[in-house]
Formats: structure tokens, C-alpha cells, sequence
């Protein structure tokens, strides 16, 4: 597995992802429209330093098995870097999920920022042991909306750049 730069190839693999079985814990499926808006945004940020999103790529498969990326936000009156991942369904089970989360740690160790969270729904067993394997200490629960408008109950997950895995 190796992480490339988001790109073109992005726009398929968001659509490729919105499935019900991808959407599950964050809202559901998405309209196309919301799809192709977050594509535009991830390399619009990407130019301008508030983040970097990759394409998780694996040997023999012509076509990225997910992604993982970082970008900015505000927690807490402070600006951090929030961390998400998907890996499609053919691929999972395989790890990809932690090499590529630790990998995209070692990206955002730019001294831009000290932390890096996750958020995983509270109900996505596997995004939640991706943030235990990648080093990130759990802070607690916390209420979220994702999308927008729709409440989901998350897990704070809390990444030290300064200080590497826990």
C-alpha cells in the first residue's frame, strides 16, 4: 500500500464509496451533487494548506481501494487537523485502513498543528480500532452532525504529532 495525491481518480472513488454499506454510520448515501462539492474542496484545500487528502493505493488493482486525508477545523478554540478514511468493501479487512492513517500522520507532522482527531461514529467498530492501532487516545464521546443537519453520537479520538503514538 502507498498514499498519492488526490487527484481526478477522487471523484470516482466518492462515488464508488457512496453506497449504503460505505454510508452506514455517517447519514447514509449522498446526493451526487454533495459528492462532486466535497471532491472540489478537497483540491481546493489541498492547494491552499488547510489539509491533504490521498488516494490509498494497492499493488495490481487499477483503480485506489480508498482514501485517507486530514484538514482543518476548530475544536475547542483551537484549530487542529480532523483525520477521516474509507476503504471500499473489496479491500477491507486487509489493514489498509491503519497503514494508511499512520501514513497520513506522518504527512500532517508539519508543525502546523499539535493535534489530529478522528471522529468515527460510535457505532463503527472499525473506524474505531483504525484510531486505537494508529496511536490516537480516546477523549470521550461527543455529539456531532454529519452531514450537516443529521445528529450522530462520536467517539473524540486525539492524536499528538509532537509526541507520535501513545
Amino acid at each position: 500500500m502507498h498514499l498519492e495525491p488526490w487527484d481526478e481518480r477522487g471523484l470516482d472513488l466518492e462515488r464508488r464509496a457512496n453506497v449504503p454499506e460505505m454510508k452506514r454510520h455517517l447519514g447514509g448515501v449522498e446526493p451526487d451533487e454533495r459528492v462532486v462539492a466535497r471532491h472540489e474542496r478537497i483540491l481546493a484545500y489541498a492547494t491552499s494548506g488547510q489539509g491533504r487528502n490521498f488516494l490509498v493505493i494497492v499493488p495490481d488493482a487499477p483503480d485506489p481501494a480508498g482514501s485517507v486525508g486530514f484538514w482543518e477545523r476548530e475544536w475547542r478554540g483551537e484549530t487542529v487537523w480532523e483525520m477521516g478514511w474509507q476503504i471500499l468493501p473489496g479491500f477491507q479487512g486487509r489493514g489498509l485502513a491503519a497503514a494508511a492513517t499512520i501514513a497520513a500522520l506522518a504527512e500532517a507532522a508539519t508543525g502546523r498543528h499539535r493535534w489530529v482527531h478522528a471522529y468515527p461514529n460510535i457505532t463503527n467498530a472499525a473506524s474505531n480500532a483504525v484510531c486505537r492501532k494508529a496511536g490516537f487516545v480516546l477523549l470521550g464521546e461527543e455529539p456531532f452532525e454529519y452531514p450537516p443537519g443529521n445528529p450522530i453520537h462520536c467517539n473524540d479520538w486525539r492524536y499528538d504529532l509532537r509526541a507520535g503514538p501513545a
